[in-house]
């Protein structure tokens, strides 16, 4: 007798994902949140991705790009929810798509707490969905990815957009951003020493601009020094210093975000009054409240006013700009948690083991998650540690 080989089960935990991609209906968003190399790659790996017709032509990926790498390809709204297991898309929900969605779906979507209304979050709840906010997700480090990663196109974009506007096209002052050998580089002002400063600072310095960085925080601005690895002209916001450095400047941007409510505004309407003619004032906090007083919200339509011949740029989303760009920074994110979700056979699975997607939580199978968003609309919240636990 010869002992034989003992086999033990293993379970498949794999689980296979309907994935749908809606049309995005908010006002231009041009982004999508996966390309069509990732949808092979989840097609591939026994995923099914279901796209409504033109979702991603604002960023140039056509219907057939998808379906050539597996997609189905819908002309209804309403099949990509019915059909769905997991929604995937950038803008929130409004109340006509949450009506679209069947229970237990996942969501995964901005969530843009300045603008959340009670009326769609109480829809959600009813709906017993599990959603996620892509604002909240956490890399390995601890950073906040797709804000990293779209604030680092930001930075970059609003000085290509600086120098379109210092330009004769745009009726500027016809500088070219930067300089040559005899000719003195144009001034830049960045308000805010974060990742979106960072990189406006980066770009700008690799154009030959000359750069000042203003920031109430000495930490971020020793950490912006050594990101850069340049000596870059640094301070904190000291009013005389500030208002000579805006009065001079040919470009300033405005960066300072707040962690609740509106974004500090120190630059005051006196003081853009005094600015140069055809200055350029590029507002990316705008969507906070801007840090300019005389920033007023426009669009991709309409990006900018004229104030005291001031040129002011104040469009809130400015990575729709570069909708492809952005596109490529949101997928590289998505995709593995798809994966992820998939291996680890189903959401629940990878929440209990991914802190920094557990952060991302806001409702779980109905139950409101986040003790911020209980406060402010007076509702009750659940740990969602202990619901996960029970339901294991």
């Amino acid at each position: 007798m010869q002992p034989q080989e003992s086999m033990l089960e293993v379970k498949n935990k794999k689980n296979k994902l309907y994935i749908g991609i809606p049309k995005e209906t908010s006002f231009q968003e041009n982004r999508i949140a996966l390309t069509p190399l990732s949808v092979a790659l989840l097609v591939n790996n026994g995923h099914e991705v279901i796209l409504e017709s033109n979702a991603g032509k604002a960023a140039n990926f056509l219907d057939n790009h998808y379906s050539e790498q597996g997609a189905q390809i819908v002309f209804d709204t309403q099949k990509v929810y019915e059909e769905a297991d997991i929604i995937i898309k950038i803008a929130p929900p409004t109340l006509q798509e949450i009506e679209m969605m069947k229970p237990g779906q996942i969501l995964i979507s901005a969530l843009q707490l300045a603008t959340l209304k009670a009326d769609c979050l109480q829809a959600l709840l009813n709906k017993k969905v599990t959603a996620l906010c892509f604002e909240h997700l956490l890399d390995e480090g601890g950073c906040l990815t797709v804000i990293r990663a779209m604030s680092e196109i930001v930075g970059a974009t609003s000085i290509l957009i600086a120098a379109e506007y210092l330009s004769n096209v745009f009726e500027g002052k016809g500088l070219m951003l930067g300089g040559i050998t005899g000719v003195p580089p144009t001034e830049i002002v960045i308000l805010g020493a974060g990742t979106v400063g960072e990189y406006a600072a980066r770009t700008a310095l690799a154009l030959g601009a000359e750069v000042k960085v203003f920031d109430p925080s000495i930490y971020k601005l020793r950490r912006l020094q050594n990101n850069i690895g340049n000596r870059v002209f640094t301070s904190v916001v000291q009013p005389i210093v500030l208002e000579k450095a805006i009065t001079t400047c040919d470009v300033a941007i405005g960066a300072i975000r707040a962690e609740d409510g509106r974004s500090p505004c120190i630059v005051s309407e006196a003081t853009v009054s005094r600015m140069k003619p055809n200055s350029v004032i590029i507002d990316v906090s705008i969507d906070q409240g801007g840090c300019f007083e005389t920033s007023e919200v426009t669009n991709h339509t309409h990006p900018v006013f004229r104030k005291y011949d001031v040129i002011h740029y104040c469009v809130p989303n400015i990575a729709s700009r570069v909708a492809r760009t952005a596109t490529y920074a949101l997928t590289n994110i998505f995709a593995p948690i798809l994966l992820e979700i998939g291996e680890q056979g189903g959401v629940k699975n990878v929440i209990w083991q991914k802190s920094g997607i557990r952060d991302a939580v806001y409702i779980y199978q109905g139950n409101l998650t986040n003790k911020y968003i209980a406060e402010r609309f007076s509702l009750q919240y659940k740990d969602l540690d202990l619901l996960i636990v029970s339901n294991r």
